[in-house]
Order: structure tokens, then C-alpha cells, then sequence
């Protein structure tokens, strides 16, 4: 299962998660993950804003601002964050859990 993260705000109820379309969505969007310690002041709000995509897409980046600034203990907040944005990219890896039907491939060289 996904790994998410869920709270209340404002008597709405969010659920924060990575997918591989969100993942998708912010690197064509141009954020980088390997960045975030050159330019955090602008990318530890994006990826906080990016965990919405995958449930809250139309959720607006200043309501998006107003829940990230009323949190607590934002440092593991920001790590379990980055932990899950990892999660879609390993499953990618993942090698096929059934032999059967997997596709044979070889290189020529």
C-alpha cells in the first residue's frame, strides 16, 4: 500500500500521496528532488503542493501555503514527504512478482 499522509483542515479532510502521474507532473514541471538542500526555500513548499496532485488536484497553492504554515514538526513532515516521493520512482524498478507472462528481452551487443 501507499504510503499517505492524512489530516483535517478546516473541517476538510486531505489525503497526501505520491503516484507516478503526480511524480510525472512535478518533474515536467521542472522540480528535482536532488535540489531541495540548494533551493529549499522554494522547493520544500513544491513538494509539500505536489503530494496534493494525486487527490486535491484543484486544491489552490494559497490554501495549500495556509495548511503547510499551520503544521507541526515540519522537519519529519519534509522527510516523510521525501520518503514517499521516493516510493513511485523504487516501484518503477520493482522487477515483475510473476514469472509467468514476463517478457524475455536480450541486447545484442
Amino acid at each position: 500500500m501507499a504510503k499517505q499522509i492524512r489530516f483535517t483542515y478546516d473541517g476538510v479532510d486531505y489525503t497526501l500521496e505520491f503516484t507516478r502521474k503526480s511524480v510525472e507532473t512535478m518533474e515536467r514541471n521542472g522540480f528535482v528532488i536532488t535540489e531541495v538542500f540548494e533551493k529549499p526555500m522554494t522547493l520544500l513548499p513544491t513538494l509539500f503542493a505536489g503530494a496534493f496532485l494525486a487527490h486535491h488536484r484543484f486544491v489552490k497553492r494559497d490554501v495549500i501555503d495556509k495548511i503547510y504554515d499551520s503544521l507541526p514538526d515540519k522537519q519529519d513532515l519534509i522527510a516523510k514527504l521525501a520518503e514517499m516521493y521516493n516510493e513511485p520512482i523504487a516501484a518503477l524498478l520493482d522487477e515483475p512478482e510473476d514469472e509467468e507472462g514476463n517478457v524475455e528481452w536480450e541486447a545484442s551487443w
